[in-house]
């Protein structure tokens, strides 16, 4: 340092006013990893390494003068890199001037321009033995706005951009720190460094740190890496802070324990408070948390001065580096007064965000916390399934991010088909865009179970703490509806169905259906039928204005009718025909229930029999009704007939096999569709029985039963299905008891291939049921003998 100390002295010989000066090179460009600085036109610092100070020295002040940067050992300033004109300093003043930047043309990215940063309040000691004051520089060109903290501290300095020093010294007292530098922010890490002012016995001292090199050496010619460097009064070499393992992380915590002995608590963190008097549905900030070590957590009552008043503890807690958790307490702590008991817990998500990752978006994470709900779904309303199947305890897999709009926030059974309840969810209203929030299922659905505890709802928990935010609870908005079409009428045989001035269901074609969808509850809408391809509604076949659909009540709507002004007789007018009664599932898994619909527009009132029993199951239907109910019927496969109003003509005879199609639980409706009299009919579509499913879908016709034979010994014999697949049931309705009954079934070359005696039956109906796996798919004769009557009929196997 002779040349800077020689230089300055003769310059404070000429200029009789002097400032005191120490010169940092902190540019890390390898074009400057050494340089020559020139006072005016005197060499000031030669051969000046990066990384490395002067000392503080006397330096000219009242007079303006040159600094200018040369390559290494230059001899004069005419091979500048670099010329800073004008540099006036004030006297008796202290300064820092560090140079920061860049002075090569390519190879940097920000290529932040070369500079001199400078501080006029540098101290060359301490202003308290017994503490350390420490300025700091951001000097890192690539690095963002940061924040430094010291852990066990907190924030030292906010907001520190590139280029510029905190506003002052900091005096902290002289102790071992870990320094983080942490984003704009202050939620995330980005280092940490060790500090041991302390160990280095630094108090009294004035340091200045600098934040140097670059976060991405790939961008910036793979030069120096990040780190903090200290400058020393007395110059020389700086001195790297050690880098070390991030010893912390971000934590919230949210008390969400609906039970009455813990309404307020206090977290205890091994041995420290960590939180005083905890209230239910409140939150802390995310605040820093200890990273990689184990420790405890230990609930105590309010007001606690120690943990040996426990209520509960949770030991060996261990949270990761770069990891941000939240933090849930759910569950009972009382013996008894509440059911079910689900158990006190904390319940971690490991992937928390304290902002959002869109602005345009909000981002949420969600917790089901009420220890008496099910396994439910969340929907939002327009917009569909949010999460599925969530049950006690879980948060989703990852946070929602949903556009920042106002929604309204459903609660539904796992199979989505029942809404629990409805919340208003104001994101745009409250401007969330860009914010995190963890939304909590808090309280109980059942608090008369519960000690009379806080009722269910949703709880929002921001990122800042505090109470958390309900949200409204809000009338339920929408029902649910299946749609079917069964309007024969050549005319309608692919619609277009419009809601309001929404498309419903395009290209809608007849004998198909919807499954069940949300429709609008306790609201006029209009429905409006237009021709397949439509684009609006001005071309409309028919509109039904002003329909309002019941919360709390499912519907089965049919499209049954006729639209064309001539060809049909009769023309039944096009309406809508609704069921209010609907159900998604059957009331009984050993059971299948039925709705029925008359839809057939040529039909008369009719019965439906169950053709085996003579059960009548459906007494006087008429075109556009309805059964009054689900007809409950044990899942077995059946023979339905449908007879005139007196119940002794049979119109037709269908198979319904329940069983064979798996139908156990599930819930159906069956429409008579099409026409009795397709010749008076435009020659549409033939009367038959369809099955519109739940799922919806193209309806399944039900076969006809065509195998019903009189035999010499006064019984009425009936095959069903044919074809079969697996089963074949036989039905003898004998007018007097019969004394041997044999069926057997022959191939088509006389070989019998099964043989059953029955025996003796009495009068009535009587069932025996073939296993039919064993055949091969093709045709087969079966033989009922009664008595030595013999009935012969054909039947098929298919496959």
């Amino acid at each position: 340092m002779t040349t800077i100390i020689s230089a300055l002295a003769i310059a404070g010989a000429i200029h009789a006013q002097t400032a005191r000066v120490q010169v940092i090179h902190n540019c890390a460009d390898a074009a400057a990893a050494s340089v020559d600085v020139w006072l005016n036109n005197t060499l000031l610092l030669d051969n000046f390494a990066f990384r490395t100070a002067s000392p503080f020295v006397n330096a000219p002040a009242g007079t303006p003068f040159d600094l200018t940067i040369c390559g290494p050992n230059s001899t004069d300033t005419t091979q500048e890199v670099v010329r800073f004109s004008g540099v006036t300093l004030t006297a008796n003043e202290t300064y820092v001037i560090t140079a920061n930047g860049i002075v090569s043309p390519t190879g940097y990215s920000p290529a932040q321009p070369f500079d001199l940063d400078i501080y006029p309040m540098g101290q060359e000691t301490g202003t308290n033995s017994n503490n350390t004051d420490v300025l700091v520089l951001h000097g890192s060109t690539d690095a963002p706005t940061v924040d430094v903290t010291a852990v066990g501290v907190g924030t030292l300095v906010d907001d520190l951009a590139y280029g510029s020093y905190a506003a002052n010294y900091l005096s902290v007292p002289t102790a071992n720190y870990n320094i983080q530098i942490r984003n704009s922010a202050g939620t995330d890490v980005v280092a940490e460094f060790s500090a041991p002012l302390q160990t280095l016995n630094l108090g009294g001292a004035a340091l200045t740190v600098v934040a140097s090199g670059f976060l991405n050496p790939a961008n910036n010619s793979n030069g120096p890496a990040f780190g903090l460097w200290v400058a020393l009064p007395a110059g020389g070499n700086l001195v790297q802070l050690p880098s070390v393992a991030v010893s912390t992380t971000r934590a919230q915590i949210i008390h969400n324990c609906a039970d009455a002995a813990a309404a307020t608590v206090d977290v205890w963190l091994n041995n420290t408070l960590l939180i005083d008097n905890f209230a239910f549905r409140t939150a802390t900030p995310f605040v820093d948390a200890p990273a990689g070590t184990p420790f405890d957590i230990t609930i105590c009552g309010p007001n606690s001065t120690d943990t040996t008043q426990e209520v509960i503890r949770f030991s060996g807690i261990t949270l990761m580096n770069n990891t941000k958790y939240i933090i849930t307490a759910n569950g009972i702590v009382s013996p008894t007064g509440y059911s079910p008991a689900q158990p006190f817990t904390l319940d971690v998500f490991a992937l928390a965000q304290e902002t959002g990752a869109n602005p345009a978006n909000t981002d949420v994470v969600v917790l089901h916390g009420s220890t008496d709900a099910p396994v439910v779904d969340v929907t939002a309303v327009g917009v569909g399934t949010l999460i599925n199947d969530i049950a006690y305890g879980s948060y989703t897999a990852n946070y929602l991010s949903l556009p920042t709009a106002d929604y309204n926030v459903q609660i539904r059974n796992s199979a989505g088909t029942d809404v629990v309840a409805e919340y208003a969810a104001p994101l745009q209203t409250l401007n969330l865009g860009g914010a995190a929030l963890t939304v909590v299922a808090s309280g109980f659905l059942n608090p008369a179970n519960n000690s009379n505890g806080p009722a269910f709802g949703l709880w929002v928990a921001l990122p800042s703490g505090g109470n958390l935010v309900q949200l409204p609870s809000v009338p339920v908005s929408t029902t649910r509806a299946q749609i079917i079409h069964n309007c024969a009428d050549a005319a309608a045989a692919t619609v277009d169905v419009w809601l309001n001035n929404t498309l419903l269901i395009d290209n809608f074609a007849f004998r198909t259906a919807t499954p069940f969808v949300d429709a609008p509850a306790g609201t006029p809408f209009d429905i409006t039928i237009c021709g397949p391809n439509s684009t609006d509604t001005t071309q409309e076949v028919i509109r039904f204005s002003g329909l309002s659909l019941m919360n709390n009540t499912k519907y089965i709507i049919a499209a049954n009718g006729i639209v064309s002004p001539t060809g049909y007789s009769p023309a039944q007018p096009f309406t809508l025909d609704i069921f209010a009664l609907a159900q998604e599932t059957g009331a009984n898994p050993a059971n299948t229930d039925l709705v029925v619909l008359h839809g057939s527009t040529d039909a008369p009132t009719v019965d439906v029999e169950e053709a085996f029993a003579g059960a009548t199951l459906v007494n006087d239907i008429a075109y556009g009704d309805y059964t009054a109910s689900y007809l409950s019927l044990p899942t077995a496969d059946y023979a339905i007939s449908i007879t005139d109003a007196t119940g002794n003509t049979v119109v037709a005879s269908y198979a319904a096999p329940l069983q064979t199609l798996g139908l156990q639980g599930a819930s159906l409706a069956v429409v008579a569709s099409g026409f009795l009299n397709p010749a008076n009919n435009s020659n549409g579509p033939a009367f038959g029985l369809w099955v519109a499913l739940p799922a919806g879908g193209n309806m399944i016709p039900l076969p006809v039963v065509t195998s019903v034979v009189e035999n010499t010994a006064n019984a009425a014999i009936t095959l069903f299905p044919n074809p079969a697949t697996t089963e074949m049931n036989v039905n003898i309705d004998a007018a007097t008891p019969i004394a041997n009954v044999v069926v057997r079934v022959m191939d088509m070359t006389g070989r019998i291939v099964m043989n059953d005696d029955l025996g003796a039956i009495g009068t009535g109906n009587f069932r025996h049921t073939l296993n039919t796996t064993s055949l091969q798919q093709g045709g087969y004769i079966i033989e009922i003998v009664t008595d030595g009557a013999v009935n012969r009929q054909q039947i098929q196997i298919v496959r």
